[in-house]
């Protein structure tokens, strides 16, 4: 009995791991392009710094430094482009057990998934000024910001990735409507909870957790919650 109670387990352990190598498959490839491009990419990232303080650069203080920069900005261009495909495997492995009438929301529903992603990002990105521009700016005049490129590339890749994964959450509530587990009107009874996670969730997650970086996290997370129960309420019903 034994045996039989853990084949499922190991089944679901064997499905985990097929899907991740799959997933770290596609991240390498798009690793191996983003380091062709890297130069580019680099640019692309410090460039909200360097609008930010007026400087034009950012130093590196040991031998090999510049060398896992170029990995660095390579991997993270290896997960934007990667992420169609490591989406999938998530939800692919979230959800195994789906009727056929639920399975016609897959192509749909990793789309969204993507969409969301960029979006995140691309929302992060457009905001990474203003929040440099503020944080830098309890310096005041005494204090010059001396940041070392790998510091800033650790806060720029995890700003930019956070804001990317949080705007995946209102998919993860519509599957929850999707499938039953709860209703519009929860939803909306819910949305005290629904303001207190995002804000609890967005402090953990924010690299420097102040208040300007968790406001422009938490606002559209709310706005995208809204739109969900609307989803949830106008899309399922039809």
């Amino acid at each position: 009995m034994s045996t039989q109670g853990q084949m499922p387990v190991l089944e679901h352990l064997r499905e985990l791991r097929r899907r991740l190598l799959i997933a770290a498959v596609a991240v390498m490839v798009g690793a191996i392009i983003g380091f062709i491009f890297r130069d580019r990419l680099l640019d692309l990232i410090v460039d909200p710094y360097e609008r930010a303080t007026g400087q034009i650069g950012l130093a590196f203080f040991e031998v090999g430094e510049a060398f896992s920069v170029s990995m660095k900005v390579a991997l993270f261009g290896g997960i934007v482009l990667a992420a169609p495909v490591w989406l999938y495997q998530i939800w692919a492995f979230v959800t195994p057990a789906l009727s056929n009438r639920e399975k016609r929301w897959v192509i749909p529903i990793i789309f969204t998934l993507v969409i969301l992603f960029i979006a995140g990002v691309s929302f992060a990105y457009w905001t990474m000024e203003r929040a440099l521009k503020w944080l830098l700016g309890f310096g005041g005049d005494r204090l010059t910001p001396v940041i070392g490129v790998s510091r800033f590339l650790n806060f720029a890749f995890r700003y930019l990735l956070v804001f990317g994964v949080a705007f995946l959450f209102p998919v993860f509530v519509f599957t929850a409507g999707a499938v039953g587990a709860v209703s519009s009107n929860q939803l909306k009874k819910g949305r005290r909870w629904a303001i207190l996670v995002i804000v609890v969730v967005g402090a953990i997650l924010t690299p420097t957790g102040d208040p300007l970086t968790l406001i422009l996290l938490s606002t559209p997370l709310y706005f995208l919650y809204e739109v969900t129960i609307w989803l949830v309420r106008f899309v399922l019903k039809r």
